[in-house]
């Protein structure tokens, strides 16, 4: 929605006029009392440059040009697929319906694996990796995609993993490795959620995942460090820095070359069995306004929370930096409560309130909503303007 209002600007180059960048930094938070009853913290760093995130062009273009893969997954995850254990991983994930309902195991099987081992050897090369074929795995469920209205297309709703093994790095090692390859030394000098990530990876119970999705134009890197928390009670606050293990969170100074507001996201979802609210939030509200139904942002300049829904069994708050450069741990908090708020409008900042309207499982549209997914050629590819 947000991609639609700046298309016209993407081109612009005057510093204070919103553009979208090809390289992205999020922090999520993903509160799920539903399907795994765990709180997942994980930061993403993204592009759709080859320049910003270093994958070899004949790796590529490969992938690319591989009917029915969906993504190349890299990971030292515990267990990557159900039955591996302690071990490294490199999935390769194919989306083949006409495959899957074949019903043939041994069809899928060697079908599959004939994808994989077409990859393999070039995935190796380009990350100094040495996997070995283990096994094909279905996964038949993807449960949490089901209740997030996500498309499987990582993991989950059908999706046929081709999966190699490997030593299994710690995630601090693995990081460093990956970003040593991938991310040229501008953008880790520059920080920003950098720098949350390389920290988060140092904590033993985090996990390191590069992915590289094929879209129509191009390809989706991303590179995300994640750690898992088990939920023992409802959860009633939600701290997301204090999950990440940080006390602020600090935009790259990538993005000081102009006016990038939608490159810098911080998002916190949860989903429940039981309706919910927002009944007081850290910082401001971000000013909003309605087209076709749809909250948006009013005033990118302004920082602020957008939370939409506000309540419900699902709910989806994200934090606009607006024009400053970081957000503390108090003014990313977020209390939740079992009735229904009547008004959500403390704090500052505010120009559009309006009674708020129940959401349903199935109304997850983070993504739809902040439009970080760059349309090919739109963004603007920072490293070239900076050389």
């Amino acid at each position: 929605m947000i991609f639609a209002l700046l298309i016209t600007s993407f081109v612009s180059a005057y510093a204070q006029q919103p553009q979208l960048a090809s390289y992205r930094e999020t922090a999520h938070i993903l509160v799920d009392e539903k399907v795994q009853n765990k709180t997942t913290a994980f930061i993403t760093l993204a592009s759709t440059s080859p320049v910003e995130m270093r994958v070899p062009a004949d790796l590529s273009e490969r992938i690319q040009n591989t009917t029915n893969v969906s993504s190349v997954i890299i990971t030292n995850a515990q267990n990557c697929v159900e039955g591996v254990q302690d071990q490294g991983c490199i999935l390769v994930n194919i989306i083949s319906p006409a495959l899957i309902e074949s019903y043939n195991i041994t069809v899928i099987q060697s079908s599959a694996k004939q994808i994989g081992d077409n990859l393999i050897d070039h995935i190796n090369k380009a990350f100094a990796t040495d996997a070995q074929f283990n096994n094909v795995y279905v996964n038949p469920k993807g449960a949490l995609n089901n209740a997030l209205g996500t498309s499987g297309i990582v993991s989950g709703n059908r999706t046929i993993s081709v999966v190699y093994t490997m030593s299994r790095q710690d995630s601090s090692y693995l990081f460093d490795g990956l970003t040593a390859i991938l991310i040229p030394k501008q953008i880790r000098d520059d920080g920003g959620f950098f720098n949350a990530a390389q920290t988060l990876a140092q904590d033993s119970n985090s996990t390191v995942t590069f992915a590289i999705t094929p879209a129509q134009n191009a390809l989706l890197y991303q590179l995300q460090v994640s750690k898992q928390i088990p939920i023992k009670t409802q959860v009633t606050t939600v701290k997301p820095l204090e999950l990440l293990g940080i006390s602020s969170l600090q935009r790259s100074s990538y993005f000081d070359v102009g006016f990038f507001p939608l490159n810098s996201i911080l998002d916190v979802t949860v989903i429940s069995n039981k309706t919910m609210g927002v009944e007081s939030h850290g910082g401001d509200l971000a000013p909003t306004t309605f087209k076709d139904g749809q909250k948006l942002p009013a005033d990118l300049t302004k920082a602020g929370w957008i939370i939409d829904p506000e309540y419900g069994q699902q709910i989806t708050a994200i934090y606009l930096f607006g024009k400053t450069t970081s957000i503390t741990n108090d003014q990313a908090s977020l209390t939740l409560g079992s009735s229904v708020p009547n008004d959500i409008s403390s704090g500052q900042g505010n120009t559009t309130i309006t009674s708020p309207s129940p959401s349903t499982p199935t109304d997850y549209s983070i993504y739809a909503l902040i439009g970080i997914v760059a349309a090919g050629g739109a963004a603007v590819y920072l490293f070239m303007k900076r050389r």
